[in-house]
């Protein structure tokens, strides 16, 4: 547990600093005038954005699998190629993501919500969009230093972004007026736009942070990641290593694809309930997504303590029975702390939707949601810290398939069931994401005991099992 917690704790701040972000947006926006319409906009295009780019964008979690057993083996040339082939990847797909988040913006129109709120949600998808390729490249790099464990650059870059979002959020959300030199200005206020603008910004500043902390990493302690690039034959960009980054993170991208999605589907039924509903819903949905972001957090520190185990292990350098311990103090942890998170969510909803909004008729429609969300909160702890430990032993498809059939084939119809048949409204849908989150953490703790019976194979080079 000791050496998981130095390595998960600057995580933990770094997600909770990437959270507070679009949590900060949130506040901001619910104290624009008709506040329910804006925030109903702004669910709407955070919503369609996140999971289509960190779908797509989940396929660079391979660099955890490859980078981690890299160095945990000590082959810092080898996590470097891993390194400059992620950034090449990312590119790529950012490229990609950028071009339909503009094709598709127009798309918001057919959404079941009504014009005022398409009206705000279509310039805010718009801003989001060029932030894609600096959080493609921020991810990327993001995955090298948690691997080499220089966390802490990570919770520092997000902690300060934070300071940057905030600034900007005030200055673009609002109008203002100022007086320099004796000469007056004025900023008009751009609303939910002007905070999707805030965030792309700050994603700039993160990839540029981040660059410069891997930089200075590998001035300090020698990585050889300067000499790499300056070596042709060593920076040459080789099809075989993107392709087994395509195959080993294209099951994890599409696993987290598939749990956003159904968030996302989530949102678009919701807004057949009109804007109280889906504001409620946003703001259950934030606080739950704050308080995932711990054992979020904790699977990432997970799965590079177990791709070390791993890589040690191949190499002879440490025992099998190592990278159990890893994923066993992962899930303990995660599991532990979202069972506290759900006890204050089942204590205190009505406070905790007030942070967000003044609006009483909104929190009234966030409460029923929060109460359910302190169901599902051990649940979902579990499944995603099992899933890191997965992934550091080189098992992304396992999470695919049980996400698959839990949320969209047992979930989603349940959900659609109690709300539409048994007449719950937005309350049904999140019932639907009760039994997915809780089937799902109960099929990957099998699939986990299985994996740490067989820990020797696991050990074993690919070749020879």
């Amino acid at each position: 547990m000791p050496p998981l917690l130095r390595l998960a704790l600057p995580l933990i701040l770094g997600e909770l600093g990437w959270m507070s972000m679009s949590v900060v947006d949130t506040i901001m926006v619910g104290r624009l005038p008709n506040s329910a319409v804006a925030m109903s906009a702004a669910a709407l295009a955070q919503v369609l954005f996140n999971t289509l780019c960190f779908g797509v964008g989940g396929i660079l979690l391979a660099l955890d699998t490859l980078v981690s057993q890299a160095f945990g083996a000590r082959q810092t040339e080898e996590a470097n190629r891993w390194l400059l082939h992620g950034l090449v990847l990312a590119t790529a797909l950012a490229a990609l993501l950028t071009g339909t988040f503009f094709a598709s913006s127009s798309l918001l129109r057919h959404l079941p919500a009504t014009p005022e709120i398409i009206a705000l949600a279509i310039p805010a998808m718009r801003g989001l969009a060029y932030g894609t390729l600096p959080l493609l490249l921020y991810f990327t790099l993001r995955r090298y230093l948690q691997a080499a464990h220089h966390a802490r650059s990570i919770a520092y870059a997000l902690v300060t972004a934070n300071l940057v979002n905030a600034v900007l959020d005030w200055l673009l959300i609002y109008g203002h007026k100022f007086t320099i030199a004796g000469a007056r200005f004025t900023l008009p206020s751009f609303g939910v736009e002007g905070s999707a603008w805030a965030t792309s910004i700050a994603r700039v500043y993160l990839m540029v942070f981040l660059l410069a902390a891997v930089l200075l990493a590998d001035r300090r302690h020698h990585y050889g990641l300067l000499a790499t690039t300056r070596d042709r034959m060593r920076r040459r960009i080789e099809l075989q290593h993107l392709r087994r980054l395509l195959v080993l993170g294209s099951p994890a991208g599409a696993s987290i694809f598939v749990e956003i999605a159904i968030f996302a589907l989530v949102t678009t039924l919701i807004a057949n309930f009109g804007p109280l509903s889906l504001a409620g819903h946003e703001v259950a949905l934030q606080v739950a997504s704050t308080t995932f972001m711990v054992p979020f957090a904790i699977s990432a520190a997970t799965s590079v303590r177990v791709g070390h185990a791993v890589g040690r292990s191949r190499s002879g350098l440490g025992p099998s029975s190592a990278i159990a311990a890893a994923g066993w103090s992962g899930i303990i942890a995660g599991a532990g702390f979202m069972l506290v998170a759900s006890v204050v969510l089942l204590v205190m909803p009505g406070p905790i939707a007030r942070i967000f909004t003044p609006d009483r008729a909104v929190i009234a429609a966030a409460v029923p949601l929060l109460l359910v969300a302190s169901g599902f909160q051990f649940f979902d702890g579990l499944q995603i810290t099992i899933t890191g430990a997965l992934r550091g032993a080189g098992n992304t498809t396992s999470p695919l398939y049980t996400q698959i059939v839990c949320y969209w084939i047992v979930g989603m119809p349940l959900g659609m069931w109690f709300s539409f048949r048994a007449h719950l409204g937005a309350l049904g849908l999140w019932l639907g994401l009760l039994f997915a989150l809780t089937g799902a953490s109960i099929v990957l703790m099998t699939v986990w005991l299985r994996t740490t019976a067989s820990l020797q194979n696991l050990a074993l080079p690919t070749s020879e099992r």
